[in-house]
This record gives C-alpha cells, structure tokens and sequence, in this order.
C-alpha cells in the first residue's frame, strides 16, 4: 500500500549548497518503495538569499514545498511549523539540511515504521568533528538532564520519523518553548532506534553560539523537571544549619566570656546567605520567565503566506 511521507527540513542560512542538499534527500527518498514523498522547506528567516534559492527550487515542483517564517523563531519552532504543516500525511520525517544526518538512513526508517512502530529515531553512534570542550560540554548536559528528568536522550538527534498520530500530539501539545526530543520522549510512543556516524563531509561547526547553546540547555531541563526549585529548599535547610552551627559558637563564647569582635564571621555568613538567596531568586526567575512566556499566549512562528509555497494537503 502506498504511504504519504513528509521530509521537514528546517532551513536557516544554508548558503548556496542547500539546492545540492536537499535534491541528494530527495533523490535517497524517492528510491523507498511505495511511498510518495513531498519535503517541506521551512525557511526559518534566512537572511543570505536562502529563501529565494528555496522559492526557485520550489516554483519549479519536483515534491518541494516552502514554508516561510517572517523572522528566526529558532529551530524549534520551526520544526513545530514543519510538523504541523505535515499533518496529513501518513508519516513525516525530521532531519537537518546540511546532511549530517545521512539520506542513506530514510528507507530502512520507513521499513521499520512500517514494521508497526510509532516513531523510528536516528542515533549518533559518533558525533563527528567538534571540539573536544564543546564534546564535554555536550555529555555533561546529557547527564544533568538524564538526572533530573529521569529521560535518557545520550546520542539522541532530531533525526526522527514519526507517525501521523504521533505528528497529531505533538501538534496538541499547548506549549510554546518546546524542546523537540524531549516532547518524543515524553510522549513515550512505540519507538525504533537506529544508529549512524555523522559524516565528516558537509557543514563544519556549528551555527550556535555558546550562549544560545546554555540558553537552550537551560530552557529544555527546565520544560521537563522542576528539580530547582526543590532545590532552593534544600539550600535553605544549609543556610538554616549553618547559621544554627555559628550562631551557638557565638552564643558559648559570650557565655564564657571569650567573645571578640566577629567581624570576619559575620562577612561570611553575610556572604553565604547572600549568595544562597540570590541564586535561589535565580531559579526562581527562570520559572517566572518560563511562566510568563506561556501565558502570554503568542504564538510560537508566524508564517509568511505570500513567501510560501506549500503543498494542499498542509492548508487542510
């Protein structure tokens, strides 16, 4: 039986190479037997001529479809935007434009999904070039977010296929600053793994920057564990024992006469509790932003109509 897929690829700055890119996924994609395959571009605010390579590319047919955001909303939301977009195709599959996630890997993702499973993952048996600190850095994340949210997401990517009815929640799902494998994992349906080396060829680096890197650390622990907050508890008790211990020093020594001037003391303690109360307050605030984004209620993209160039089954 012929099955629908969509291939989402967010695209954001990809430079002259995203027509290469996107035909050679095309080409991997056109060889699984019975299927049809459409790809939706999604053009997450480009500003290096990407989007009017995409809309030539598009204008011509050939299965490529464009989805244009007015600005970059991040990767996540554009794999929101892409998803629901596809939702009425049978399956649809995630992956990057820069072909660190390998082509060759599509046929044997569908025969699994078509063994029955809901979602078939691509892992990273090998991270490929990156530096040694950024490496570090990368597994020291997993870990946290392992021990804290109880969700193991090592070698996990967005290289994944999922299922019309999985597509159909995640689309449910109400948030706004959303966090793409851990939704999939949350979410807990049938799943198969597969794993790949990611190619030494293609894009070198990464586009993140560090600072963007921690924020979206920050923000997908904090989507899934409210650990910190607890946390502040537990620093409190500390500060409660220690200013117990001090203070009943300070009391023997007056009692016994050998009180001295505790200036020293007082700096510390002053120091300690500070402190405390001030990354206790920045926990807090974490939340509060969190909370404060949510409510408001705006949403997470907004497509560009006129930019766009989308298949019909996306304006059902």
């Amino acid at each position: 039986m012929t099955k629908s897929l969509a291939i989402v690829v967010p695209v954001f700055n990809e430079g002259s190479a995203i027509v290469d890119n996107v035909r050679a996924i095309m080409a991997a994609a056109r060889r699984i037997p019975d299927s049809t395959v459409s790809m939706l571009l999604v053009d997450d605010g480009s500003t290096d001529g990407s989007t009017e390579t995409l809309r030539r590319l598009c204008g011509a047919g050939e299965g490529f479809h464009l989805l244009r955001l007015t600005r970059n909303f991040g990767k996540e939301a554009a794999i929101t935007a892409g998803l629901r977009a596809a939702g009425g195709f049978d399956a649809a599959i995630v992956m990057d434009a820069d072909l660190q996630h390998p082509p060759e890997l599509l046929a044997e993702m569908v025969r699994r999904w078509r063994e029955g499973y809901d979602v078939v993952e691509a892992c990273k048996a090998s991270r490929g070039p990156e530096s040694r600190l950024r490496g570090r850095l990368v597994r020291a994340y997993v870990a946290a977010f392992r021990v804290l949210t109880g969700m193991d997401i090592r070698n996990q990517s967005d290289f994944k296929l999922l299922d019309r009815r999985v597509v159909a929640a995640y689309g449910r799902l109400p948030e706004r600053e959303r966090f793409f494998r851990g939704l999939v994992n949350w979410m807990d349906f049938s799943t198969a793994r597969l794993t790949f080396d990611v190619p030494a060829t293609g894009k070198r680096g990464s586009s993140w920057s560090s600072l963007r890197l921690l924020r979206y650390a920050v923000t997908s622990m904090v989507a899934f564990t409210s650990f910190p907050l607890h946390l502040i508890t537990v620093l409190g008790v500390v500060t409660l024992a220690v200013s117990v211990v001090f203070g009943g020093i300070a009391l023997m020594d007056k009692i016994c006469g050998r009180a001295i001037d505790g200036f020293t003391t007082v700096i510390l303690l002053l120091l300690f509790i500070g402190s405390t109360l001030m990354i206790s307050l920045g926990f807090i605030g974490i939340y509060i932003s969190r909370i404060y984004n949510e409510v408001k209620r705006r949403p997470a993209y907004i497509i560009d109509g006129e930019r766009s160039i989308m298949p019909e089954t996306a304006r059902e």
